[in-house]
This record gives structure tokens, sequence and C-alpha cells, in this order.
């Protein structure tokens, strides 16, 4: 098993199974010694609770940033999830500029839109500074709807595989090196993910499951860059990811009262597993 040290940059929600609150089990569940920066916290996610409190951390990034560096700290990884501004996007990049260790890979996961529109918080200057920071990285993990705001290609919810192709060869052409397309489903009841990586592309299929769950994208994400960092190529991460994700989803079911995120924790073991661990 590799060690790494990992940063990951988002937002912590203190509860809701989300963000920083699942990558950092996960990852550290894989063997990776995981170092956080929080771009902000909240009590709890904002889908279905209300009343929650927030507090934002973009002033702090630059100090915490700045403090590592004359540490010398350096990162064999950086993963970044939700980001709050405009600002913060900036920051990241000049974290990954300054504290990367040589070769160290930038996995971004663009969190800002589903089902054909942007989350509330965010506007196209948002879209234009995330093009910046996705078409920079090593790998991204867009949904469609993430992946249309990033080419301005038109998003549709009924498509067939060369829609998809098209939306590949966009993101290619734009600059992106390797892509993990989240959510493609060609079928009833089914979804899945594409992964082009090195000019190819190739689908994994798998079950879907009608009810949704609160930040299953953020499970899934962590899963796929612990899965990396174990050696594994994008596209077996990729199925990793999505066998766990799913695994936990299937977990969860049944249980009205979490209704707020999926029991990752237990199926950890599983994961674990997944990797060869």
């Amino acid at each position: 098993m590799s060690y790494h040290k990992i940063l990951t940059i988002q937002d912590i929600s203190c509860v809701g199974q989300c963000s920083l609150t699942v990558a950092l089990p996960i990852l550290s569940a894989a063997g990776q010694e995981t170092c956080i920066l929080p771009s902000a916290v909240l009590s709890t996610h904002t889908a279905g609770f209300s009343g929650y409190t927030v507090r934002d951390l973009t002033e702090d990034i630059p100090a915490i940033a700045d403090h590592w560096e004359k540490e010398k700290i350096r990162f064999d990884a950086v993963y970044t999830g939700y980001l709050g501004s405009t600002e913060q996007v900036a920051f990241v990049r000049d974290i990954i500029r300054r504290l990367s260790a040589p070769g160290a890979p930038a996995i971004v996961d663009p969190a800002m839109a589903d089902n054909g529109k942007l989350y509330p918080a965010f506007d196209r200057d948002y879209v234009e500074a995330m093009k910046g920071l996705s078409f920079s990285a090593d790998i991204i993990l867009p949904n469609i709807t993430e992946a249309c705001f990033l080419t301005g290609m038109v998003y549709r919810e009924d498509y067939d595989e060369s829609y998809i192709a098209g939306l590949l060869d966009r993101l290619s052409a734009a600059g992106a090196k390797t892509v993990v397309l989240t959510g493609v489903g060609y079928r009833e009841g089914y979804t899945g993910v594409v992964v082009r990586e090195n000019g190819q592309d190739r689908y994994y299929e798998h079950r879907r499951i009608s009810r949704g769950c609160h930040g299953t994208g953020d499970v899934y994400a962590a899963a796929f860059v612990g899965a990396l960092l174990n050696g594994k190529n994008a596209y077996d991460a990729a199925v990793i990811a999505a066998d766990y994700t799913l695994l936990c989803i299937e977990r969860t079911q049944g249980d009205a009262s979490h209704w707020y995120g999926v029991k990752f924790e237990p199926q950890l073991p599983a994961y674990l597993r997944m990797l060869g661990l």
C-alpha cells in the first residue's frame, strides 16, 4: 500500500454526512494521511435542514497556505470539492501551484450544479473560475450538468452515447486531461460513469436506486480518490467508487430517520476489500 499526504479542500458540515465529514474518514480508511482545509463550517448541510449556521472561512485560507509554505509542507495530491466563491477557487489554484509535491495529481470535483441548473449560490462568474481550476487539473469528476456548464454545451435530460461522446470531446478540447463523468445512464433503471483516460472512453453501468440520498456525490469522489492513491487507474477507481457508493445507499434504504445521508461508515470494511487492503 502506498502512503500519501493528501490535502482535501471543501466545506465541512458538522452534521449531515457530506463534504469533509465524508472525505476525511474515507480517505483515512484508505490508508492515506488526510489533511483538510475547510472552506466553510456549517452546522448541517443545506438540503432538508432549516436554520443552519454558516461560517465562511475565505479570509483564513491565505494565512493557512502561507504557514504551510513556511513549514515546507508539501502534498502528494490535492482533491477539491464544494468551494463557496470565485475568490476561494483562485486561492485553491494558488495552493495547488505552491504546495504540491512534484508529480502530485490535482483532482477536482466541480461541485456547482445538477439537474440542468447551477446551485443557488453560484453564477456565471463562478463557472468561469471553475473552468480555470478544472481544466488545469489532472482529473475532474463532473456530472452531466457540470460538464455542460464547463463546455457551454446545451443540457439535455434525454441523450444517447453520441451526445455523451460530444460532451467528452468538448471537455478534452478545453484542456481536461482525465474525465470521470458521473450519472450517465442509457436505459431505464440503470446509471453509470464514463471515464476518458488517455484518449479512451470506458463505461461502467450499475443499478440505479430511485430514492436519492444526500452526500452520495461526496462519498463517490472520496472513494475514487482513495482508490486512485492506492494505485488504481482512473477507470478501476471509478468502478470501485461506484460499487461502494451503491452499497452505502442500499444499506441505508428503509431507515426513514436517516434521510440526511448514507451510512457509509459500516461499509468501510467492504471498501477496503475492494481496494485489496
